[in-house]
């Protein structure tokens, strides 16, 4: 990360005093006043995630520069790693003066990020033959948690490649395309249209002319669910787009929301096409949620089965499928108990739902080098002190 303008570094500063919780400011100057100490922080989660603590370094490498002083920092579970609850990701050594200061900023930087690339990698695992795209930018509030969202997804993704997945290709923004792409790749954000060009159009086969005319050399993908008309609004831009469609350059994206099924299904008919194609996923005991998930309104298991069986019947085997609306850990397990013949997944669910779990603590362990943290964090002490004791 580059070193901070002068400039940057006043802002820097002058956001840390402004943002900072007030007791951590007093903290600050009462240690200023009676003697320094040299401290080591660890941070920790209450859950399980996957470490995603690059924002929260790269902040305090900036925030060192700004306050001209040296803070150390030793990464216990590398980026991508899985972290148990309570595990200390990063122990975190300096000036205790000017590390007070900066622990409220620097939770916020790792805690969502951790949790958010854990949801990924778990969505990422349920369907690894399934390509997702990050749709998280209308969920976030601000430039900084889009760009930390989406270093949460690239994070998580990776996780889950490791192990054989496909994972993310991509996001919807340009702003956080770089964190998807590979090296020496130019990063844009991807998509086609939303159900205002549809709207805009008057139907669904004119938005679809209107987007490849513009955008020719251009995939196509088609939102089918604005007008309630899912399978033959489908059919229909298969057969004007029939070259793309055979040379699979085409997509129709299911976005149908929860307040109705979709276009030739009901309760019946929608237990009708699982009993054609996975039976066994109806027969097993499920929860309310996932009974919705399988044969509900919406984006359902038997939805997406449907819409695959018609285009097959009509002969479009090699247009994709998307889906999108409500993707999160549980339902992508339940798609992938399904088999649902999914292609893409475009989501923002895996941003953190219980934001409760995204606190991440700082506790400091060591003063001078003497081991000593609150009494029942004695969890958090380096392994070399454990074994003599809290101060000892």
């Amino acid at each position: 990360m580059p070193t901070p303008s002068a400039t940057e570094q006043a802002g820097l500063l002058a956001d840390i005093a402004a943002r900072t919780d007030t007791y951590f400011t007093r903290t600050q100057t009462i240690v200023s006043r009676f003697g320094d100490r040299h401290v080591s922080y660890a941070v920790f989660l209450r859950r399980p995630v996957i470490s995603a603590p690059r924002l929260m370094l790269e902040w305090l490498d900036a925030a060192a520069a700004a306050r001209q002083t040296t803070i150390e920092t030793e990464v216990l579970t590398p980026e991508g790693s899985w972290v148990g609850s309570g595990e200390p990701l990063v122990y975190i050594s300096g000036s205790m003066a000017v590390l007070s200061e900066m622990e409220t900023l620097m939770l916020q930087k790792i805690g969502p990020a951790c949790v958010a690339a854990h949801n990924a990698y778990q969505m990422c695992l349920a369907l690894p033959d399934v390509a997702f795209l990050a749709m998280d930018a209308r969920h976030c509030v601000g430039a900084e948690m889009q760009n930390m969202m989406a270093y949460a997804a690239a994070v998580g993704s990776r996780a889950a490649q490791a192990e054989g997945a496909r994972g993310f290709v991509g996001c919807a923004s340009d702003f956080t395309a770089h964190w998807f792409a590979a090296p020496g790749e130019t990063a844009h954000g991807r998509g086609t249209m939303p159900h205002s060009l549809i709207g805009y159009a008057g139907s669904t086969l004119a938005a679809a002319e209107m987007f490849h005319a513009t955008y020719p050399d251009e995939p196509l993908t088609v939102l089918v669910d604005y007008f309630a008309r899912e399978v033959s609004d489908g059919l229909a831009v298969c057969r004007q787009f029939s070259e793309l469609a055979t040379a699979g350059r085409l997509a129709l994206r299911l976005d149908t929301h929860g307040g109705r099924f979709i276009e030739g299904l009901d309760p019946a008919e929608s237990y009708a096409v699982l009993e054609r194609h996975m039976p066994g996923a109806i027969r097993r005991y499920r929860s309310d949620a996932e009974l919705r998930y399988l044969v509900g309104t919406g984006v359902s298991a038997a939805a997406i089965w449907r819409l695959r069986e018609v285009l097959d019947a009509a002969g479009f085997e090699k247009v994709r499928i998307v889906v999108s609306s409500g993707f999160g850990v549980d339902k992508c397990r339940v798609m992938a108990d399904a088999h649902a013949p999914i292609d893409v997944v475009g989501t923002g669910s895996f941003l953190p739902e219980a934001w409760h779990e995204t606190y991440a603590t700082a506790d400091i362990v060591a003063y001078d080098g003497k081991p000593l943290v609150k009494v029942g964090r004695e969890f958090l002490l380096r392994p070399s002190a454990r074994h003599r004791g809290n101060g000892g």
